[in-house]
């Protein structure tokens, strides 16, 4: 899985993958020999890495995390590549009208709307369900559902149409 670690001003992509249960890192694409082991229920851990050892203590709720190493602090945010597609979804949207598209492929398993519906800023307009997960596709804002361009139970790729939406004041 890959992730993307943004610490102060530094942004990193890291990729995860546990084989055998062996856990591979690879940073910008550079793999790390990275041991760790998890010391207590408080996120104290152990890390070794090129013949260092190091105690860390790691405290948050996963996209927002405090560090804790040689007692000083780094704070982290980190993103996996479906929160990222779904914030830059959310950026791109500069209005409430237009049309909606998939972030990534998928299967349409809700429709929460429908066509001539009023809907306001952040409303679930439809569930998609990716890599095993249901998404929630918002409104980008207050606007009435013109067309839906899917069914429920269909496949969509990455930039399918989904809803469009026209502006309220339109």
């Amino acid at each position: 899985m890959k992730y993307f670690v943004r610490i102060g001003d530094t942004e990193l992509e890291v990729e995860l993958v546990e084989r055998l249960g062996e856990l591979l890192v690879a940073v910008e694409g550079e793999s790390l020999a990275i041991e760790y082991e998890p010391v207590d229920a408080l996120g104290q851990v152990g890390i070794l890495t090129d013949g260092m050892s190091f105690g860390a203590s790691v405290e948050g709720d996963g996209e927002r995390v405090a560090v804790t190493i040689a007692g000083h602090t780094y704070h982290v945010e980190i993103e996996d590549e479906r929160e990222r597609a779904a914030h830059a979804a959310e950026r791109r949207a500069t209005g409430s009208g237009g049309t909606i598209t998939s972030v990534m492929p998928g299967v349409v398993v809700a429709l929460l709307v429908r066509p001539g519906q009023e809907v306001a800023e952040g409303e679930p307009l439809l569930i998609l369900e990716a890599m095993k997960m249901q998404n929630e596709i918002a409104a980008p804002g207050a606007g009435v559902v013109t067309t839906l361009h899917i069914e429920q139970g269909r496949s969509v790729g990455t930039g399918d149409k989904l809803v469009t939406l026209r502006d309220l004041e339109a």
